[in-house]
């Protein structure tokens, strides 16, 4: 295992910057306002080929108008300390340009009690002056101090040498011969699932029901989550390790309904988290029902052509109900009374929640509670059937053979005397599932006609929560091989008969 580096200090000394440069790409959202970073955002890093993993925490200590019993708070603070028992080495980070604070000299002595290896990096350091500043923070004690610029990237080789310094270092293998003549089979990619959804759904508490830690901020308070976070995750199935990600996001508000820059990042953040996942897993409130946001974030998945998993959270809030609503139903048939029929299994639920997404129809239906545990087994065994999906390759000659049953079972509406064929299809792409149909005319294949071949394949080979793409391609025309170019004949002088017959008429002569 690599070792493990945290980013540690007060607010707003520029932790999340001095993130991003180190992992050589933006992923924590870098903002002027304190306080922005809540979760414990973790990020693969490399040192002079050295591997670790680096992670960026929330600030300790209080802001103007927080309170030390805040929910998100001591939730913050909590992930601050999990980061700090389970680091090899910490990065303390203060800021030259506002001198040394008492909640500087209050975060050095509980990094001292914590008996880690400290180093401390003096950031904002952009002139000289500010330089000769630094020097200031040797009342610290810390024996190591590094002056650094996160935004410039000036001083970043000193401190990731000493740092890394630190780190454990991996054993190797005794004897290199031996595992030469073995075949080493290659770690498989894990699979990336991004949670999305609308704000206080529960995308975080399942995170945290599914690892069985308190590994993201959990609140009442909606918009707790900002940044984009990234969850290892581990099942052991039948003695086999599966290897999964899974991205907590921020929830997605009405455009018109964000009210500063922080969430419009994380917004885009979350934006970014579906176009780089593998399976989108779509969050619902039980109690709320689908609305209008729920049908815009699910607009966004279908763009960007993910496979999807629909969950239905907090079905334990509305469980009551139903079950009293079930037993209403049975009373009312067993009385032969007439009335409106009510949604009284989960299958109905399931088929309500697909006919208002219906053009996200092809994604299977879960309802889960995070606080119980309800069903969340069920969540992960649709996970892993979606992805086994995903990586599905239908042979050419079967794929040819269903379209032309389908196509024979319902051919194309002809338009203006011109009827569509298909002469040959291949499958160019697994994820998402990808068709390459060759056909006449490619303005011929309407999109109902795809929806029905679209059926038709799921009918014939899965793709369960996979969308299938279907790319017409129209057959270029044979073009008829030319004739050899033959001399022009030199024309004939025109006879008398035709000489008199289209002579026109002489000016002034009276025509008979």
């Amino acid at each position: 295992m690599p070792g493990l580096i945290a980013i540690v200090g007060r607010p707003n000394v520029g932790k999340s910057a001095l993130f991003n440069r180190i992992v050589g790409r933006r992923i924590a959202i870098v903002h002027d306002q304190p306080g922005v970073t809540r979760d414990r955002i973790t990020a693969e890093a490399e040192w002079r080929g050295r591997p670790f993993t680096l992670v960026d925490t929330g600030g300790i200590g209080l802001l103007r108008r927080e309170k030390a019993g805040d929910v998100i708070v001591k939730a913050a603070l909590e992930q601050v300390e999990m980061a700090i028992a389970a680091a090899n080495v910490i990065i303390f980070v203060v800021n030259v340009q506002e001198g040394i604070v008492p909640l500087d000299r209050e975060t050095a002595a509980r990094l001292r009690q914590s008996g880690k290896p400290v180093v401390l990096a003096v950031n904002k350091v952009d002139t000289s002056r500010a330089e000769s500043g630094s020097l200031e923070f040797n009342e610290l004690g810390f024996e190591k101090l590094f002056p650094v610029s996160a935004i410039h990237g000036e001083g970043m080789e000193p401190l990731l040498d000493a740092a890394t310094a630190y780190l454990p270092i991996e054993a190797q293998p005794e004897s290199p011969g031996e595992t030469e003549g073995a075949a080493v089979p290659a770690p498989s990619a894990p699979v990336k699932l991004a949670i999305v959804g609308r704000p206080n759904v529960g995308k975080s508490s399942i995170i945290n029901a599914l690892t069985q830690s308190a590994r993201v901020v959990v609140s009442p308070i909606p918009g707790t989550t900002r940044d984009a976070v990234d969850v290892p995750f581990e099942v052991d199935t039948e003695g086999q390790r599966e290897n999964y990600v899974l991205i907590d996001t921020a929830g997605m508000r009405k455009s018109r309904r964000v009210d500063d820059s922080v969430e419009f990042f994380s917004v885009k953040r979350s934006e970014e988290s579906i176009a780089r996942c593998d399976i989108v897993v779509l969050v619902l409130d039980a109690e709320n029902g689908i609305t209008e946001q729920d049908k815009k974030v699910a607009d966004v998945i279908v763009e960007n052509r993910k496979a999807c998993i629909v969950v239905v959270n907090k079905w334990d809030l509305v469980d009551q109900a139903v079950r009293t609503a079930r037993q209403e139903e049975i009373e009312r048939r067993n009385q032969k009374m007439r009335g409106p029929k009510t949604m009284t299994t989960l299958s109905e639920f399931g088929e309500w929640v697909q006919e208002h997404l219906f053009f996200l129809d092809y994604a299977p239906v879960i309802f889960t509670s995070a606080t119980t545990g309800f069903h969340l087994d069920r969540l992960l065994e649709a996970v892993r059937y979606v992805a086994a999906q995903l990586k599905q390759k239908v042979p050419t000659a079967i794929l040819n053979r269903t379209l032309r049953d389908a196509v024979e079972r319902r051919q194309p509406v002809s338009d203006r005397g011109h009827r569509l064929r298909f002469y040959y299809a291949t499958q160019v792409k697994k994820a998402p599932p990808t068709f390459l149909l060759f056909v006449n005319r490619d303005e011929l294949f309407s999109d109902q006609y795809k929806k029905y071949l679209a059926d038709q394949m799921r009918a014939a080979f899965g793709y369960e929560g996979c969308p299938l793409v279907m790319v017409p391609k129209p057959r270029p025309k044979t073009i008829e091989p030319m004739r050899k170019k033959r001399s022009a004949p030199t024309p004939r002088p025109p006879t008398a008969y035709q000489s008199r017959r289209f002579r026109p008429p002489a000016k002034g002569r009276r025509q008979k």
